[in-house]
């Protein structure tokens, strides 16, 4: 596939991605086979997509109410639904800066109503 430019670019939860690509599959289903590359992009949101797109960016616009959130680390930790304090000092081990429990019990009480 030869990409001559990008027309837009937007950051996606992977509950929005298994949206489109379910809309992609549903488009396709009765044309032709599905390329491998789709097929196993379809399963791989099937399995690690938490929720609907819809719950999933509200989470993501919540986190990134918090302090020291970038939206990259929103997504991150909306995908991965950190369920203890490691896990989310893992998502923020790349950073320069720390968190405090008081920030890290904040994400959890997101992620755990979410």
């Amino acid at each position: 596939m030869i990409i001559k430019k990008i027309l837009s670019e937007e950051r996606l939860n992977l509950a929005e991605v298994k949206e489109i690509l379910n809309e992609v599959k549903l488009r396709r289903s009765g044309e032709e086979e599905l390329s491998y590359e789709l097929r196993r992009a379809i399963k791989h949101v099937e399995i690690f997509a938490h929720g609907m797109a819809e719950e999933s960016r509200s989470m993501v616009n919540e986190l990134l109410e918090l302090e020291k959130m970038t939206p990259a680390i929103a997504l991150k930790i909306n995908d991965l639904r950190p369920m203890n304090r490691d896990e989310i000092r893992a998502v923020y081990a790349k950073e320069r800066f720390t968190l405090a429990d008081e920030d890290m019990d904040g994400i959890l009480d997101i992620v755990l109503r979410g």
